[in-house]
């Protein structure tokens, strides 16, 4: 395991050792969270017929691929709203459209929950440190498990591609980045992680291999032509979903979005945003003889996956579980005793991010934060912040520490 040589005497993390103590007790925060606004909404189900509308719909993926369906179009028979996934992702929700939807349905998000938990624990942290990162992230994990989104495991692929590029395990990385890619294309992001690797070429050719693989194992459940007509299908059925973002009040919860809802500039071209923050993502890789220090690496990883979520127009709440786990991985990866600003910055993010929640005042989150989509506000700031450490910070020499 490597950790940053400042940070064995850092006396702030210390102060989370008892965590390391209390590791059941963070488990059951994280699972609990996960399980329990969806198992309340299996008993509503059963008593009242409402309706998971998420997994039903994730649920159909499968079956439809199955049947040769449209995976895009409209089933109200099933369910409302309209599916965005391609067909990778239907073989992994497959396992789980056997089973009755109750119990699926915790399975499934139990699954999900799982993946990032493991994830974040293979972080090249120490265990008080990651278990810290689930904390912070805690409260979001249910909101995205209430909804029951794939976000958690996007944001579990993002993290094990950089795991396993610095493991020098690249095939493996490939996989996890086309894996995420073909399932939401926020997975991409694991090409920042590029450079850290030193079998690029390895790199490159594993992901050729899991693209060709993933897009062919679909068509043992279908066809080739039905399969190569979906693919098709998807790019039309994206560039829709982003219109309607604009205009949503659910979603669009964004940069661009938050700047178009304070200047009520209604027409707002998504590239004015997105390309300047291209750039000074792109400034984040001047120093390139920081790319094998590791501190450096985990500022990346935490840009990565808050730029993922804030610069997206199709951002909603249950999204930004992605977002607050890129925080904590910032905020444990800081190599001093954080500033008064920094502990300002999570504790602002921390309340901000999580306003849709029963615990943020009503007034505000209805009167100020939903309408101008201010919970992006608190992750862009600390998204400035990190591309300001990665040009500018002093980066301390790595140690390896073995642990029997």
């Amino acid at each position: 395991m490597f950790i940053p040589e400042a940070d064995l005497h850092l006396s702030t993390m210390d102060k989370l050792k008892n965590l390391q103590k209390n590791k059941l007790f963070v488990q059951i925060i994280w699972f609990g969270l996960t399980l329990f606004p969806v198992a309340r909404e299996v008993m509503q189900h059963t008593a009242a017929n409402t309706h998971y509308n998420d997994y039903i719909i994730y649920k159909h993926t499968f079956l439809n691929l199955t049947q040769q369906h449209s995976l895009f179009g409209p089933q109200p028979e099933y369910y409302f709203d309209l599916n965005h996934y391609g067909p990778t992702f239907s073989l992994i929700i497959a396992a789980f459209t056997f089973l009755p939807d109750g119990i699926a349905v915790l399975l499934w998000v139990t699954f999900i929950s799982w993946m990032l938990y493991w994830a974040v624990m293979k972080m090249p942290f120490r265990e008080n440190q990651r278990l810290a990162i689930l904390l912070i992230s805690a409260a979001t994990i249910m909101c995205s498990a209430q909804n029951n989104q794939v976000n958690p495991l996007i944001a579990a692929l993002i993290i094990l591609s950089f795991i396993f590029i610095r493991k020098k395990q690249d095939f493996w990385a490939a996989l996890m980045i086309v894996l995420g890619t073909a399932i939401k294309l926020y997975g991409i992001v694991g090409l920042a992680f590029f450079f850290f690797s030193e079998n690029k070429l390895k790199l490159i050719l594993g992901m050729l291999f899991w693209s060709v693989v993933l897009f062919a194992l679909p068509m043992i459940f279908s066809s080739p032509a039905y399969i190569i007509k979906t693919y098709h299908d998807w790019y039309p059925d994206l560039a829709e979903k982003n219109a309607d973002n604009l205009t949503s009040n659910r979603t669009y919860i964004c940069v661009m979005g938050m700047i178009s809802r304070i200047f009520n500039y209604q027409h707002l071209q998504t590239l004015f945003v997105l390309i300047p923050a291209m750039l000074l993502f792109a400034l984040s890789y001047i120093r390139t003889r920081c790319y094998q220090t590791l501190q450096y690496q985990l500022l990346i990883v935490a840009s990565c996956l808050i730029f993922t979520v804030i610069f997206s127009s199709g951002s909603e709440p249950p999204t930004y579980i992605i977002a607050t786990i890129g925080i904590g991985i910032w905020f444990m990866n800081l190599s001093r005793k954080p500033t008064a600003f920094e502990i300002f910055l999570l504790i602002f993010a921390l309340l901000v991010t999580n306003a849709p929640s029963d615990v943020f005042p009503k007034y505000l989150r209805d009167k100020y934060v939903m309408p101008y989509k201010l919970m992006a506000l608190p992750s862009f700031i600390i998204w400035l912040k990190i591309i300001y450490e990665t040009v500018t910070r002093k980066f301390e020499p790595a140690v390896e520490i073995t642990r029997n």
